[in-house]
């Protein structure tokens, strides 16, 4: 009996240490899960960097189509004004000219001008003595 005893502890012993050997398993996580685990959030998280990539994408080729036809619009509004700017810029080149010539003829004729006035004043005070000496003769 004492050996039917010794067999029944050494039963016991067993089952309880085996029980406490598979509450550590279950406390400590399988290696295999631990990767199982880290590739799942590898695959979620990239699963979001692939949605904002995608995001980015769509609102990248957005810009690129209103960009490109905003930039063909006003190359077309840049086209269609030259003429005007060229044909204005013709008319003022014309103009500049034009005042040019009207300058050098408005710089002779106010040298002529200062020419004549300092003939009659020279007259003037000739005619002026003239009529002073006459004067006093009387």
């Amino acid at each position: 009996m004492a050996s039917l005893r010794v067999l029944a502890a050494a039963c016991l012993a067993a089952s309880a240490s085996g029980a406490s050997l598979r509450g550590r398993t279950e406390l400590t996580v399988n290696p295999i899960r631990r990767v199982v685990t880290m590739l799942q959030g590898m695959q979620t998280k990239i699963q979001e960097e692939g949605k904002r990539d995608e995001e980015l994408y769509d609102k990248f080729m957005c810009y690129c189509k209103t960009g490109a036809s905003d930039l063909a619009t006003s190359v077309q509004a840049a086209e269609t004004k030259m003429p005007a700017v060229t044909s204005s810029l013709q008319e003022a080149t014309a103009q500049k000219a034009q005042l040019e010539t009207d300058l050098v003829q408005h710089k002779t004729d106010r040298v002529a001008a200062e020419d004549a006035i300092k003939e009659s004043t020279a007259l003037r005070e000739k005619e002026a003595g003239v009529f002073a000496k006459d004067s006093g003769d009387y």
